[in-house]
Order: structure tokens, then C-alpha cells, then sequence
């Protein structure tokens, strides 16, 4: 079914969604290495020319690679806009938080679309990133639209702590007991992670770790919650 939608010179964003399952092999969220090429060889059958996932959409359903192209410049540049639509600072993004996160992206690109089709896409949305099904989208979820290289989250999710240890951490980092971390003190916290972990993480990219994370804060002030995003694997 998904090999034939590829023949078709416009598709709906459902059919995207089976195009998608169907050579993201290993539910990965991306399309890379053979998947990739999969996708490209059997689109080039289809089409009798090279193309990428880029030219399956149509440009008016294509919110996707807009959002690639107008907000993910950068980490940094997705951490705040995570920051500004997760309103209620849950740690997640829900239904509502999403509808309105597109409807913002697709103005932005000067499109405009009805309340059925946001519906769509919002569904689409949690269909392809929603993996643990709860209806709303964690930052590491969303985290998925980045390009693999900029995705510094990926290196963190392997030294995720516990609620318990992570508590720990963040009263021993916060050693002026205000309730916040700044900057100097991610900074110092970002070397020890750095030195535990050196396979995972490069510690000549505390830079870049440490303006993305801060990203989150609040005027500089990084609090518990915002930091549990990063760093907290979510258990007690």
C-alpha cells in the first residue's frame, strides 16, 4: 500500500504516515542508512527521477520539513520553541499546545489551512512521534524532527538519573540553595557529566550543550523541572 502512494503525484498526510511506517523499519523516527536509501531507490521507480522525502508531501502538507526549515536552525533554536508552546511548563506538549504550535509554523509559511486539516495534522503529528501513546508529546519525542547531528538529546538519553539521584544532582549543583541553577553552575555540572561519561558525551561541546539546555531557563534561571527534561529518566 505504501509503494503504491509513492506513484501518486500528490499524497494526503495519512498516506504519508504509511509511507513513513512502512521504511522506518526499526521505529526509530528517522529515515537513515538503508531506510533512506530504500526509500529514495523505490521512489525513483515510482517517479522514474531521484527525490527525497522532501517531494513525496505536497507543499501545503509538507509541515514537517517546514518546521525543519523555519525552526530547527539550531538546538538551541528547538528549545525554545519548546519553551514557548509548552505553556503550561507540563514537560509535555499536548493536544491543544500542538494544534497551536502548527498553526503558528503554517501562517509563518504563509498557508492556511481549516480546522479539520489542523485536526489531521495534530493527528499526524502523534502518530509518528507520540511512541509511548499517552496523547502528548515529550521533549524527546518532539526532539525527533531534528537532524540527526544536531540532536544533542540523543547523547543524554543514555545517562538519563533516576527521580531520586537526579534530585540528588540538582541540590548538590544548586550550592546556593535558590531553587535554580545558572549558568556557571550547569557549567560545572556539564563537566562532571562530561567525565563520567566521555564516550557519550565530548566535553569540548559544553558550549553547545550548555546554551541549548539554557534555552529552557527561565531569564537564566534553569529549574528543576526544566532541567528534569534533560537529565531525569522520569522514575522515583
Amino acid at each position: 500500500m505504501a509503494e503504491s502512494h509513492l506513484q501518486s503525484p500528490l499524497i494526503s498526510a495519512s498516506q504519508f504516515f504509511e509511507i513513513w511506517l512502512h521504511f522506518d523499519a526499526d521505529g526509530s523516527g528517522y529515515l537513515e542508512g538503508k531506510e533512506l536509501q530504500n526509500l529514495i531507490q523505490e521512489l525513483q521507480q515510482a517517479r522514474k527521477k531521484a527525490g527525497l522525502l522532501a517531494h513525496v508531501l505536497p507543499t501545503e502538507e509538507n509541515f514537517l520539513l517546514l518546521f525543519r526549515c523555519q525552526q530547527l536552525k539550531s538546538c538551541e533554536e528547538f528549545m525554545k520553541t519548546w519553551r514557548k508552546y509548552d505553556t503550561d511548563h507540563s514537560g509535555f506538549i499536548e493536544t491543544e499546545e500542538l494544534k497551536n504550535f502548527l498553526k503558528d509554523l503554517l501562517e509563518k509559511a504563509n498557508k492556511t489551512v481549516d480546522d479539520t486539516k489542523l485536526a489531521e495534522y495534530t493527528d499526524l503529528m502523534l502518530k509518528l512521534f507520540d511512541s509511548n501513546n499517552d496523547g502528548k508529546l515529550e521533549l524527546t519525542e518532539m526532539a525527533r524532527l531534528l537532524p540527526v547531528q544536531e540532536n544533542f538529546l540523543l547523547k543524554f538519553q543514555g545517562i538519563k538519573m533516576c527521580g531520586k539521584e537526579f534530585n540528588k544532582a540538582f541540590e548538590l549543583y544548586d550550592q546556593d540553595g535558590n531553587g535554580y541553577i545558572d549558568e556557571n553552575e550547569l557549567d560545572a555540572l556539564l563537566k562532571d557529566l562530561c567525565e563520567k561519561n566521555k564516550q557519550e558525551l565530548d566535553i569540548n561541546n559544553i558550549p553547545t550543550y550548555k546554551k541549548s539546555i539554557m534555552a529552557l531557563s527561565d531569564g537564566g534561571k534553569l529549574y528543576r523541572t526544566d532541567l528534569a527534561l534533560i537529565l531525569c529518566a522520569g522514575d522515583n
